[in-house]
């Protein structure tokens, strides 16, 4: 279906009804290839409540943003690309039903469908687009994925040091690593995640340290793969070359005529690897 529709007309004109509504704020969605395939609107956990969003499923990513007007104005444009998402389906809470967790390497959250019936099809649909997307380009899927935040609301207390409780006063604040509503004290650190953001970023103090021996055990690693390279690069005489008094005739005659240079059945890329 996805081959089929990928360069019809009604394909186009779906693409374009969408840019349309997102309007001079949204990034341009046509592309050679990629199909439009359904939307409709999920509830997602924001950080404050939960708010209605509208989805737009392709056959390469996952496009949602807020509604202005239904089927009219779209902003907030967020594009996902389909071969970083991984699903997981989620029980019912008191407040919310059908839920499931959408998780990729830079945000992960939780949304929630109108009925069982409807998350079921999202979830079918999603796979089926994030298996054809890898099986084309070959990758694995991802294994390392954001932590979804969690939401003001699920606590009056700060969950590290259990002690501060918030007010209007005392902001909450969220560990980018672990996603936990911390306090000011818990998370005056900041951490540089390349994968998730090019500038530094909040962390609560448990997540800071354990950032910090990671990266402490990832340099230990490395100076001791370093090691014997230097060790070697240090004992190597580098041959004098054409400063050599003897002659070109002179320097043949130290090698048997029958002596082979290059026996290694070993690969040039070996070496670089």
């Amino acid at each position: 279906m996805m081959d089929h529709l990928a360069n019809t007309e009604i394909n186009s004109q779906r693409i374009a009804a969408v840019e349309n509504c997102f309007g001079a704020s949204g990034q341009p969605l046509a592309l050679p290839g990629r199909v439009l395939l359904g939307e409709g609107i999920l509830t997602k956990e924001c950080r404050k409540k939960p708010k209605p969003r509208i989805f737009f499923l392709f056959n390469d990513i996952l496009v949602y943003g807020s509604i202005v007007i239904n089927k009219r104005k779209y902003n907030s444009q967020h594009i996902i690309p389909l071969e970083d998402v991984t699903l997981e389906t989620l029980p019912d809470t008191l407040h919310m039903k059908n839920r499931w967790m959408i998780k990729t390497s830079k945000k992960s959250f939780v949304v929630s469908a109108a009925s069982l019936t409807e998350r079921k099809e999202w979830i079918s649909h999603l796979e089926e687009c994030i298996k054809h997307l890898l099986t084309k380009t070959g990758r694995q899927p991802c294994t390392e994925h954001a932590a979804p935040w969690i939401p003001d609301k699920a606590t009056d207390i700060c969950m590290r040091c259990t002690q501060t409780k918030f007010s209007t006063l005392t902001r909450r604040h969220h560990c980018r690593k672990c996603g936990f509503v911390v306090c000011a004290d818990c998370s005056r650190q900041r951490f540089l995640m390349p994968r998730l953001s090019p500038k530094p970023l909040r962390v609560c103090n448990l997540c800071y340290r354990q950032l910090l021996a990671d990266k402490k055990k990832e340099a230990e690693a490395d100076r001791r793969q370093t090691e014997p390279i230097r060790s070697a690069i240090q004992g190597y005489e580098p041959s004098s070359g054409d400063d050599s008094d003897r002659s070109d005739d002179e320097k043949a005659e130290q090698w048997p005529a029958d002596t082979e240079f290059y026996t290694s059945e070993v690969s040039w890329s070996s070496f670089h690897s």
